[in-house]
């Protein structure tokens, strides 16, 4: 059965785990059942030749956010992995912040489908859609304690 404040910590805390996401500067902004949202502000250091923020970045906010969504509906001693992700991308990363908000498709014991979308927001103009991903995540024993 799903905990709304155990299933925020154990995200949280396993996000802040994750280096990369600390080096794009993602942050974690909504942790729901079966449901993950997660912002990267822009910056100039994520850019790619043309200014837009790189795919690469991009997809790895998609991906971290259908794994954690996915997390959100697997045993405290579990933790995911992700085996196949999808992305297409919409239109070019232009915007303040770009938010990727994932949801559980279906979660099984061991196989976890998960869909992502993700927003370009830009102050004082309605948030446009970028990327859309679908990921298969893979149940795995949690190493060392850490879950997630």
């Amino acid at each position: 059965m799903f905990d709304p404040i155990v299933a925020d910590r154990r995200v949280r805390e396993s996000f802040a785990r994750q280096e990369l996401m600390r080096t794009l500067g993602a942050t974690v902004a909504r942790v729901g059942d079966g449901e993950v949202a997660i912002r990267l502000p822009f910056s100039p250091h994520l850019a790619q030749q043309h200014g837009f923020v790189h795919a690469g970045a991009i997809a790895a906010i998609a991906d971290s956010a259908c794994g954690y969504a996915c997390l959100t509906r697997m045993p405290e001693d579990a933790a995911v992995l992700s085996v196949e992700f999808k992305i297409n991308l919409l239109a070019p990363a232009a915007g303040d912040a770009f938010l990727a908000t994932a949801r559980v498709v279906r979660a099984g014991r061991t196989i976890a489908v998960a869909t992502a979308e993700v927003m370009a927001e830009v102050a004082g103009s309605a948030a446009k859609p970028i990327a859309v991903m679908q990921a298969t995540m893979m149940r795995v024993e949690a190493q060392g304690g850490k879950t997630g």
